[in-house]
């Protein structure tokens, strides 16, 4: 099934067409499409009146560097500021893994938003694209911040999702811009980036999405279009029964599977179970890639959907949420970000 972008604040009416088609299992929103938590309440409903209640509608709100929301939003620190906390107070970290994610997921469910994209567990090695997205660069600090931000997005009503699989950390290349290839043997991998997808998998998250790189000593197709990454590994191996989710088709790397549509194929045909195109230029395509392989949304995308949670109201009455944001957010004053 297809995720895909829409381009404003409102839904124009070919995005309505979109929305009741075939396959299309719910809209991924960007910076592009928030002005105000008013206005963005207004824009999930209007999703959800035209394509029914079951669509799906997420964000990337890690923090740092990516939060597509931030007027009217705590302003949230990136991962790697928790990471830092744990080098002198791995206790302390560990609160504010837990306690970030639950401040990310409530405000997300209080205005309407399913799921973030969240959390990223690849390694802080270096790749341009990740950077201060990674909590850190040793497997076992990752794994054991990445399990307590599952549990606070749990907390929050949030289904999580690991990324990007089986890590995307120790590659340079940025994949938006490029083809990556990751020359490390499997055993490597396994030992590294691999922990703390497996960890987290044993703590029942909800979803993996895949990394677009080649890692040439397992296979020669980027893990996203990789019947031995997705089918052999993370569902044999790791034993992982959620969903599956693409990276974006537009992006550079995806280009090896060639036309926007093949590109669509090759994803499902090696085992994801959602696809996303994030932007509207390339929706069409992928819609029409989708015929006649389209069925109800599987229970792994259901599981997706947010639980009920707060008002807004309700939210900001919360003395516990007070204490949470002034607690994550002195680190971005530990950082220099206002």
């Amino acid at each position: 099934m297809l995720m895909i972008g829409v381009a404003g604040l409102q839904l124009a009416e070919h995005e309505k067409h979109w929305l009741t088609a075939p396959g299309v299992a719910g809209v991924l929103l960007f910076a592009r499409n928030y002005q105000s938590r008013e206005q963005l309440i207004a824009l999930c409903e209007s999703i959800r009146e035209t394509g029914g209640d079951e669509l799906l509608i997420a964000v990337d709100q890690e923090g740092g560097p990516v939060q597509r929301f931030r007027e009217d939003f705590t302003r949230l620190p990136p991962l790697a500021a928790i990471g830092a906390v744990y080098d002198r107070d791995p206790g302390e970290a560990v609160r504010l893994a837990e306690e970030h994610a639950w401040v990310m997921a409530s405000e997300l469910r209080a205005s309407g938003v399913d799921f973030s994209f969240a959390p990223v567990v690849d390694l802080a090695r270096g790749n341009a694209a990740i950077g201060l997205r990674a909590f850190h660069a040793d497997p076992a600090v990752t794994a054991e911040l990445a399990q307590a931000y599952v549990r606070g997005m749990h907390l929050g009503g949030m289904a999580a999702v690991l990324k990007h699989f089986p890590g995307h950390g120790s590659v340079a290349t940025d994949t938006h811009k490029a083809q990556a290839i990751d020359p490390r043997s499997l055993e490597q991998i396994r030992r590294d980036d691999l922990l703390p997808f497996a960890e987290c998998i044993e703590a029942r998250v909800e979803a993996v999405m895949m990394a677009h790189v080649i890692y040439p000593a397992v296979d020669s197709q980027p893990a996203g279009y990789s019947k031995v990454w997705i089918g052999q590994i993370l569902r044999g191996e790791l034993g992982f029964a959620g969903a599956v989710i693409s990276d974006d088709i537009s992006m550079a790397a995806a280009g090896a599977a060639g036309s926007v549509g093949e590109r669509v194929r090759a994803h499902l045909d090696a085992g994801c179970d959602l696809v996303l195109a994030c932007f509207p230029d390339v929706v069409d395509e992928a819609i029409a890639a989708m015929q006649g392989d389209v069925a109800a949304m599987p229970p792994q995308l259901a599981a997706m959907r947010g639980a009920l949670g707060a008002s807004w109201e309700g939210l900001t009455n919360n003395p516990q949420r007070d204490r949470f944001v002034a607690r994550i957010t002195a680190l971005n004053a530990d950082r220099g970000i206002a």
